[in-house]
């Protein structure tokens, strides 16, 4: 089993910075990305960043220029640095990791997810 623990939300005005964090614990074989998602009340989950092992990244549109993410392949760690923050910008972030196929299959895990208000 792997567990996802993240840190980092809050409340923060427009204009503002967050930095997330993620740490997975657990019977990790073999990660393949480790990334970010976020949840507005009434909509669905999207991505927002994401990181493979190799170092290939993918951010969302509307975050590109602002997020930057990053991970520590040996920590099992994966940071979100949040800037110029707007109120759109307001959801639940969740840590996500997915594996490298094992027996034919990824495995995908997900954080409890942690808030995130910016205020106008």
């Amino acid at each position: 089993q792997v567990q996802l623990v993240e840190s980092g939300g809050g409340l923060v005005q427009a204009g503002g910075s967050l930095r997330l964090s993620c740490t997975a614990s657990g019977s990790i074989f073999s990660i393949d990305t480790m990334g970010w998602y976020r949840q507005a009340p009434g909509k669905q989950r999207e991505l927002v960043a994401s990181m493979s092992t190799g170092g290939r990244i993918n951010y969302a549109d509307s975050v590109k220029g602002r997020f930057t993410i990053s991970r520590d392949n040996a920590k099992n760690t994966v940071s979100l640095q949040m800037s110029s923050l707007k109120p759109e910008d307001t959801a639940v972030y969740y840590c996500n990791l997915k594996t490298n196929k094992f027996m034919g299959r990824v495995y995908e895990y997900w954080g409890q997810g942690t808030q995130v208000t910016v205020s106008s």
